[in-house]
């Protein structure tokens, strides 16, 4: 299952999030990269602004230092193999430029 997820600090997490997509909760690679993202540095919980206003108010009134993210939270292209059945399952990021190519 090569693919990869770029972004410096959020880089491990968003491997993370990746495989978590995948393998917790049976997404297909597109749906994965869909999802929005958060991500916990310097001791604030950055959100993505298609998480819901509402989400970012409950995680505030129970204390947690949100803030919305500035930029997008990393990249994603990737290829999934299903050898079983000969297929592949690209998927690339709306939040940045780039295609998954396979053959």
């Amino acid at each position: 299952m090569p693919f990869g997820v770029l972004g410096g600090q959020y880089q491990a997490a968003g491997h993370a999030h990746i495989l978590s997509q995948l393998l917790d909760r049976q997404l297909d690679p597109q749906q994965a990269s869909d999802v929005p993202r958060s991500f916990a540095f310097n001791g604030a919980l950055s959100l993505e602004p298609t998480i819901s206003p509402d989400v970012f108010a409950d995680l505030a009134r129970r204390g947690h230092g949100v803030v919305w993210a500035d930029e997008p939270l990393g990249g994603f292209q990737g290829i999934l193999i299903d050898s079983a059945r000969g297929v592949l399952f690209g998927a690339s990021d709306h939040r940045k430029d780039g295609l998954a190519v396979g053959f």
